[in-house]
């Protein structure tokens, strides 16, 4: 992934179920939970799956909203919300907005074939 910034979304502004809370970060009041939303564009040796499913493991997120689903599947530029408790949304926008993320396999000490999540 690469290119990853914060994305405006119209549901936000005409949808009193959102409240905005701080910078890019709204309160989804149906759900009790905080989102955001971001945009970013897949690597040549990515899928819709990786390394998007270990950032949501990482900061303990869900991708609450798939903005437009058939372009999800079907394109490199992906825009997407993704849900959590504040902390964890704080830590998730705070790390990786404007970074470099992507999957890179390494040997462990017993020579176990391991893949990592990395951010730069």
């Amino acid at each position: 992934m690469k290119n990853i910034q914060l994305a405006s979304l119209d549901k936000y502004n005409s949808n009193n179920n959102f409240e905005l809370l701080d910078g890019n970060i709204y309160k989804d009041l149906g759900e009790d939970h905080y989102v955001f939303a971001l945009s970013y564009e897949l690597e040549d040796e990515e899928d819709s799956q990786y390394p998007l499913e270990d950032i949501l493991d990482r900061y303990y997120l869900h991708v609450s909203d798939f903005i437009d689903e058939d372009r999800y599947n079907n394109s490199s530029d992906v825009t997407l919300e993704l849900g959590g408790n504040l902390d964890n949304v704080k830590k998730a926008i705070n790390e990786i907005i404007g970074k470099r993320v992507y999957n890179q396999e390494y040997d462990d000490e017993q020579g176990v074939t391991r893949v990592r999540l990395v951010i730069e």
